[in-house]
């Protein structure tokens, strides 16, 4: 059982965590239609944009009330009037999702009060989908953001179903935040592949995927749609992924009475395996053929790259499921979790295959990691400077991921992702040790003939081969 110890410095250097409002607005990226709207000063909203353009290289839908100083002195209403207005006429969103942030959460704006004013003095937005998530940015982090959104989109936008009959074939996927459209995308595919119909809330697979509209949206493109929110009720199981999950999970059982299946992994052997039976289960489907070779592919991938990737000092810095998710299978892969550092509480932290578990920051993550003596550093592009002061290799994981291309591709879930992971880590070890000119499995003959040569000065033709004839 790991420890779980709190970091104490007076501040952030060089941050991990992303902040709540962002993880908010995130969750709404995931419907179709949506406009996020944060409710704070501009600053608040131009830098979490900033972060998704630069992460998914994609135009992102996001507005401000753009709170002013005296307007956060005398309080919000009127700027959150006038940019659902606004918004409501210029832009004709599906849905407006309204995320809080620290300043005006320090004056304490009652926003559920306001909507309630704005809706009876503006009778067109009486019945429209207004959704209000409080996230003040000066506690938890990205996870919780999404975490907290996704279980209010659950509790507003789900009707409660009028008859107890279930749509068999029909799923509903809650899918945490450490999940990429890729893998979503790779999800959706193995839940149909069982001759299921997967609702998935968010569905950033459907609406982040880069593609291309034939026309300009100013709304989110793709995703999942109001009325087929509406309905997951109907659906026969909900499939939770990433303990931070739970809490939808758990909303959906209370509002609609379909059970729940929480999934704290999907990266390694045999959470796969777990997932494949239950699918099978409820499918009443054998596995198909594909993800049996699939299987196969990956203990081969296991057995390769165990050569490389075990004995690894590993220093990973992410959000918690995903920290859980990567970091315990590589632990089963023979790696050691030397440095783990997060963002927030989970009841996972304790689980992980380590002594202790740090929520802080990049800089105590580039200590930690000196100190320990790792090898190989994973989390996002933000702690790429650590690593080449430490001149170890780096791994991008997790958001954001500003200097690199597909981040919204990357791929760690199911049998597949898994495969291409290991064998991204353990090429990028082979690597280091070509430039470092270290032997490795592959190279070793090469220095032994080296070595040979200057001990006895003759050629390996001479000295080996001769003998032989």
């Amino acid at each position: 059982m790991a420890k779980v110890i709190t970091g104490k410095k007076a501040c952030a250097v060089n941050p991990l965590k992303m902040s709540q409002p962002i993880g908010g607005a995130f969750a709404f990226l995931g419907l179709r239609g949506a406009m996020p709207l944060l409710h704070g000063s501009q600053g608040c909203t131009s830098f979490g944009l900033t972060l998704f353009v630069r992460h998914f290289k994609e135009a992102v839908p996001m507005q401000t009330t753009a709170m002013s100083e005296v307007a956060t002195v005398l309080g919000g209403y009127e700027n959150v009037e006038q940019a659902i207005l606004n918004i409501h006429k210029r832009q004709k969103p599906e849905i407006i999702g309204i995320c809080s942030t620290g300043v005006t959460e320090t004056k304490g704006d009652d926003v559920d009060g306001y909507i309630k004013l704005i809706r009876e003095k503006h009778p067109q937005l009486a019945d429209y989908p207004l959704v209000y998530v409080s996230t003040p940015d000066f506690k938890d982090a990205f996870q919780d953001g999404w975490d907290k959104t996704v279980a209010k989109m659950v509790e507003v936008l789900v009707d409660k179903p009028t008859s107890t009959r279930r749509d068999p074939a029909r799923v509903n996927v809650l899918p945490g935040c450490h999940l990429t459209p890729g893998d979503i995308e790779e999800l959706r595919t193995i839940i149909e592949d069982f001759g299921l119909e997967p609702s998935f809330l968010p569905d950033l697979g459907g609406s982040l995927d880069g593609h291309i509209p034939d026309e300009f949206v100013p709304t989110t493109i793709g995703g999942i749609g109001l009325e087929e929110i509406a309905t997951m009720g109907r659906a026969a199981w909900t499939i939770a992924i990433g303990a931070q999950m739970k809490r939808a999970a758990e909303a959906m059982q209370a509002k609609t009475s379909v059970p729940y299946r929480l999934f704290e992994r999907l990266c390694g052997l045999l959470p796969n395996d777990e997932f494949m039976m239950f699918l099978s289960e409820i499918s009443g489907r054998p596995v198909p053929a594909k993800y049996r070779r699939q299987r196969g592919q990956l203990a081969d991938a296991m057995l390769d790259a165990h050569f490389h990737i075990g004995g690894r000092k590993l220093a990973v810095g992410a959000e918690p499921d995903l920290l859980f998710d990567v970091a315990s299978m590589l632990q089963e892969m023979g790696a050691k979790l030397s440095v783990a550092v997060t963002t927030t509480q989970s009841p996972v932290l304790e689980r992980m295959p380590c002594e202790e578990v740090l929520i802080g920051d990049l800089e105590d993550l580039e200590n930690l990691a000196k100190e320990r003596g790792c090898d190989l550093m994973m989390t996002h592009s933000h702690g790429r400077q650590a690593a080449s002061r430490l001149n170890i290799p780096f791994y991008r994981i997790g958001f954001p991921m500003f200097d690199r291309l597909g981040a919204g591709h990357l791929m760690s879930i199911g049998y597949r992702g898994t495969r291409d992971l290991i064998f991204t880590l353990a090429n990028l070890v082979i690597a280091d040790r070509e430039d470092n000119r270290q032997p490795t499995p592959d190279t070793w003959r090469d220095g032994w003939q080296d070595s040979l040569r200057e001990t006895t000065g003759a050629p390996l033709e001479a000295a080996v081969v001769a003998p032989l004839h």
